[in-house]
């Protein structure tokens, strides 16, 4: 078992509370705000301890690094901005996918991933865009 640090403590914590997935270096740079003695060699080893244990998962975004979330949030979705590269949590799910799948395929789960601008980055394109 591991020991209980103050980093430990900080990197679960802002897992729990990001409420968005976080690349490791997202995650470093939160973590250090509770406490500075954070690395990133920290980082990946109590991701790896997290994900094991089954308290954090990968999400896996197609060209991107991988990102994790704290696993308790349930089947849901994700959206990822095009302006700055964020990934958002989609609650819930839109239902049943195994209608798109060929005739006599069985599928096992899905993964959707929505591409777009986020509200915070809309917003800030149609200020740009009113002050021109």
């Amino acid at each position: 078992m591991e020991r209980r640090t103050p980093q430990r403590t900080a990197i679960e914590e802002t897992l729990r509370q990001a409420g968005r997935p976080l690349t490791p270096q997202e995650l470093l740079g939160l973590s250090r705000a509770r406490v500075r003695s954070i690395n990133l060699a920290t980082i990946y080893r109590t991701l790896k301890m997290l994900t094991d244990a089954g308290d954090a998962v990968c999400v896996h975004i197609p060209g991107e690094p991988p990102r994790f979330e704290a696993a308790h949030i349930g089947h849901h979705h994700h959206f990822r901005c095009d302006e700055c590269g964020k990934v958002f949590d989609i609650a819930g799910c839109m239902g049943s996918v195994a209608t798109f799948a060929p005739p006599g395929f069985k599928v096992r789960d899905h993964e959707i991933t929505l591409f777009g601008t986020c509200a915070q980055c809309a917003g800030a394109t149609e200020a740009r865009g009113q002050r021109s």
